[in-house]
C-alpha cells in the first residue's frame, strides 16, 4: 500500500512539474503540450502594449503562466516561425495590465530582435537586432528584490544581459511564456523546458 501511495505521489509531482498547475490568459485557438514542450499557433491581431508612442492599449496575446510569490528565476527555449512585422515570443512576468515585463524575439523589418518591453503604467521598448536570424533563443528572467534581470543565449551556454529593470517587490506575480501577432498573419512557436525555480 505504501509503495502505491509513493508511486502516486511521484506521478502527481511529475505532472505538476510539467505544467498542470499553469493557466491561460488569452487562450489561443490552437495549442498543444505543457511546460515541458508547448506549441502554439499565435492568433493574429494580438499584442501587449500600453500607450507610449502608438497611443493604444493592447492586452490580448496568449500567456501561459503560473502564479509565483517571492524571488525566482524562469528559463525557456523559444523557437518561432516569425513572418510578419512585430511577431514576437518569449517570457513575461506580470502583476496586472499596468505592470508587466515581456522579453524574447520580436520580428521587425525582416530581422529578429532581442526585445524587452517594460510597462509601469506606460510601455518602453528596447531591442538588439540579430541579422543572422537564429533558429532558437534561450531566455532567463531573474526576479529578485525590486528588480528583474533578463539574459539571453543562442547556445544555452553563453548568456548575455539584455536588461535590468525595476519591478515591484513583495507582490505576487505571474510568470510564463507569451507570444503575439499584432498584424494579419498567425505564426507557430514552440517553447521548450519552461522552468521556474525559487532563488535566495
Amino acid at each position: 500500500m505504501k509503495k502505491h501511495i509513493l508511486t502516486f505521489a511521484l506521478t502527481l509531482t511529475t505532472l505538476l512539474s510539467h505544467g498542470q498547475t499553469m493557466k491561460w490568459f488569452n487562450k489561443p485557438k490552437a495549442w498543444k503540450g505543457n511546460a515541458k514542450q508547448l506549441t502554439v499557433t499565435v492568433d493574429p491581431n494580438t499584442d501587449y502594449w500600453r500607450v507610449t508612442h502608438y497611443g493604444f492599449i493592447r492586452d490580448s496575446g496568449p500567456f501561459y503562466y503560473e502564479d509565483v510569490t517571492g524571488d525566482f528565476e524562469a528559463s525557456v527555449k523559444v523557437t518561432g516561425n516569425y513572418q510578419e512585422l512585430f511577431h514576437q515570443a518569449g517570457l513575461m512576468v506580470r502583476i496586472d495590465y499596468k505592470n508587466w515585463i515581456k522579453t524574447g524575439i520580436e520580428y521587425v523589418d525582416g530581422v529578429q530582435n532581442l526585445s524587452a518591453v517594460v510597462t509601469r503604467e506606460v510601455s518602453d521598448w528596447s531591442v538588439v537586432p540579430r541579422s543572422d536570424s537564429p533558429k532558437s533563443v534561450w531566455l532567463k528572467l531573474l526576479r529578485k528584490g525590486d528588480y528583474v534581470q533578463i539574459q539571453y543565449s543562442f547556445d544555452n551556454k553563453d548568456f548575455k544581459m539584455l536588461r535590468l529593470a525595476y519591478f515591484p517587490p513583495k507582490v505576487k506575480a505571474q510568470i510564463g511564456v507569451v507570444a503575439a501577432a499584432p498584424g494579419r498573419k498567425s505564426f507557430d512557436v514552440t517553447f521548450d523546458d519552461f522552468v521556474v525555480k525559487p532563488v535566495k
